[in-house]
């Protein structure tokens, strides 16, 4: 069997899961909004352990969501989406093997369902939140600025629930994110012109899960090929924020969870799969560390002596084996490759068995300025 074959319908039509609502209640009081239920109506009184799943985007890895559901330990889970169906309702209450209280998925086509009371009541009562594929510029245009966001991170911050996402899910988990407001941007369009008008980026008005203070993420690492954009994301958000950036790029069929302690352990199907890899992207030690050009319209050049960017290419196995501590993107376990990666005139170059960085990344500064008197 191979991975398509696999790989599971999250994204069911309407019809399919009204043939699959027995059992369930399905529904919604607000045009735009559709509901499903599976579990315990009764609110419970769990106490969840924070964390983060970053999933590429081919299909869920049963391991990482295992894990997730851990996290929720035995409460209330709702699955957001603006798109699809009820594809995630039995996958995560029964096929997993990780007690849940309950399960609700809520489909939302439109902003105004934000503010319906179906949805408030649903995230008051969760303890994680699961944010489905489809497009990240929904969840932004329709999520942002509204109880559903406060809600996410009321249930992550102040319950100390886990949050996750797949594929657009997994691009808005960090306080930095691609919106993908306009037609989706390339990586050779992205090296080419920095400033693209289809590179659109948010920072700071989202959400906030732990440890991405200086995060962008993307997902589908390996199918197209996203790292020539993702670096230009990077680099984008230094030149506006002054202050360094690091990126996480997750291959399909690939998932990072990041514990309360910020360890990212990297899950996927390696050996099976060897591409089943995550890259984790910092800035070297030296100074200055900004792009030698970024400029409108011109060609990204990104070099410092072909060690621009130190990239942990960590491989996914079934038990998460291969850990970076995201304190100080430097402190590996289990193995996974450091490589040196640069651009040069709008090209990106891999250098494969580089030497691991010697500072913590989070401490660089993006250029050579003098120190501020204490």
């Amino acid at each position: 069997m191979n991975r398509t074959e696999k790989k599971r319908d999250r994204n069911q039509t309407f019809f399919l899961a009204i043939s699959l609502c027995f059992g369930w209640y399905c529904g919604g009081q607000t045009t735009g909004l559709q509901q499903f239920f599976i579990g315990n109506a009764v609110d419970a009184a769990a106490q969840p352990t924070q964390g983060v799943v970053l999933m590429g985007g081919g299909g869920e890895s049963d391991e990482a969501m295992q894990w997730f559901l851990q996290q929720v330990n035995g409460g209330d889970v709702v699955v957001l989406r603006t798109s699809g169906g009820s594809g995630y309702q039995d996958y995560l209450y029964n096929q997993l093997g990780v007690f849940v209280n309950s399960v609700t998925t809520l489909v939302m086509n439109n902003r105004q369902v934000a503010f319906d009371s179906a949805v408030v009541n649903a995230l008051s009562r969760a303890e994680g939140v699961w944010i489905a594929g489809g497009d990240q510029s929904t969840y932004v245009n329709f999520w942002r600025n509204t109880p559903v966001d406060s809600l996410i991170q009321h249930i992550h911050h102040v319950k100390g629930g886990p949050i996750g996402g797949i594929s657009a899910g997994l691009a808005i988990m960090g306080h930095h994110y691609y919106a993908a407001l306009g037609s989706s941007i390339t990586s050779a369009q992205a090296l080419q012109n920095p400033f693209h008008p289809d590179i659109t980026l948010g920072s700071n008005d989202f959400l906030t899960p732990i440890f991405t203070e200086q995060l962008i993420t993307d997902s589908h690492y390996d199918n197209p090929d996203r790292k020539g954009r993702h670096i230009t994301f990077m680099a984008r958000l230094m030149d506006t924020l002054q202050q360094p950036m690091v990126g996480i790029g997750v291959n399909e069929y690939t998932a990072v969870c990041i514990d309360a302690n910020g360890i990212a352990r990297v899950f996927g199907d390696s050996p099976n799969y060897p591409d089943d890899k995550a890259f984790f992207i910092r800035l070297n030690c030296a100074t200055p560390a900004f792009p030698e050009v970024l400029q409108p319209g011109l060609p990204v050049t990104w070099n410092r002596s072909g060690q621009a960017l130190k990239v942990f290419v960590a491989e996914g196995f079934t038990n998460g084996s291969v850990q970076l501590d995201l304190n100080d993107w430097r402190t590996t376990t289990g193995g996974g490759e450091w490589q040196d990666w640069y651009v040069e005139s709008g090209v990106l170059t891999e250098v494969p068995n580089a030497q691991p960085p010697i500072c913590d990344a989070l401490t660089v500064s993006p250029e050579n300025r003098p120190a501020i008197p204490v």
